[in-house]
């Protein structure tokens, strides 16, 4: 009994070990969501204070797969940091990490953290301040609970599953008596406009795209493919967008999605770390999230493929049917 003790307590802390079916129902049960939304919330601040602080470096940073998929020694501190702070509070919850992340790694039923330290490497390497810390707590593979910071503007995005989705942003204030503070956080529920226009149609619309750091192969040839013909004018079959956006931070994105700033966002290969917290505001907030590949309107949050709506009383699915027909292929990325 010893050795196995001994061995257990010797595994890395993102191990997860069997648990019942019944003990998880009891976990998630007990869970206090707003208690969690104010935890990630604190977490995210005192994380984007580090992210802030720190002065990035090219010569600092480690490429994973090539000079396009960057990650900093300040990630690294970030994750760490963040890790911490929940297990200390949470230590029976599981935690999914892009920095700690090992192949295989797989949300299950059971309470888990997801963690993007810096969603925006590459942003933040290069000083671009659209930059965030993306957290999300997720039960039986769906995220309750999401939390996105961008540290650098000081916009907060938070929902409580049931709860609504808010943004919450400095303000100037219009009181100006002398000692009053000119400007002052404010919260918004989401989208912006309480009253959201219609979709109507690609040749509307306003479509965030990223193109990644894998630039060849199968599926960079679906989305170079696709971009064109979305840019492209109607008499040379393209769908004359408004125009692409490619900002660098799949949360931000599916925030502005949510915000009602951007009508459409379609991502392939990023992971549930770099979704489930804005997924989970999307949904708040009245937009959709279906799969990236045509076909699926109730994908896995961690599928890697996806395409998110924004907030309207109409034209989401007849949106969704007109991008799915632009694609001439499905990607394919492993989970």
């Amino acid at each position: 009994m010893q050795k196995i003790s001994s061995r257990i307590s010797s595994f890395p802390h993102f191990v997860s070990l069997p648990i019942s079916s019944s003990k998880i129902r009891k976990m998630a049960q007990s869970i206090n969501h707003e208690e969690v939304h104010n935890l990630l919330v604190t977490v995210a601040r005192q994380a984007g204070d580090i992210i802030v602080r720190a002065v990035p470096h090219v010569q600092t940073s480690d490429t994973k797969k090539n000079t396009a998929d960057l990650v900093t020694e300040t990630d690294k501190a970030v994750e760490t940091f963040i890790n911490n702070a929940l297990k200390e509070k949470y230590p029976d919850f599981d935690f999914i990490g892009e920095e700690t992340y090992k192949p295989g790694m797989r949300l299950t039923d059971k309470p888990t953290f997801t963690c993007d330290p810096i969603d925006g490497t590459t942003n933040f390497i290069h000083t671009f301040p659209n930059v965030c810390v993306s957290l999300a707590l997720c039960v039986y593979k769906l995220p309750v609970v999401g939390v996105v910071y961008n540290p650098y503007t000081t916009h907060l995005y938070s929902a409580i599953k049931n709860q609504g989705a808010f943004l919450t942003m400095p303000m100037r204030s219009d009181n100006t008596a002398p000692g009053n503070a000119p400007i002052l956080p404010q919260k918004i529920r989401l989208p912006r406009r309480s009253k959201p226009d219609p979709l109507l149609g690609l040749e509307n619309a306003l479509v965030a795209v990223e193109y990644g750091s894998d630039r060849t192969g199968h599926n960079y040839g679906i989305k170079t493919r696709a971009y064109t013909k979305l840019a492209a004018a109607k008499e040379d079959g393209g769908k004359m967008v408004h125009s692409l956006r490619s900002l660098g931070s799949a949360a931000l994105n599916l925030c502005a999605v949510a915000a009602g700033q951007l009508d459409v966002y379609w991502e392939g290969g990023c992971w549930v770390w770099d979704v489930a917290a804005g997924w989970l505001i999307l949904e708040e907030a009245g937009g959709i999230i279906v799969d990236g590949n045509p076909g699926n309107w109730s994908p896995a949050v961690d599928c890697r493929r996806y395409l998110a709506v924004r907030p309207a009383p109409s034209g989401q699915k007849e949106i969704v049917e007109e991008f799915w027909s632009v694609l001439d292929g499905d990607m394919d990325y492993k989970p």
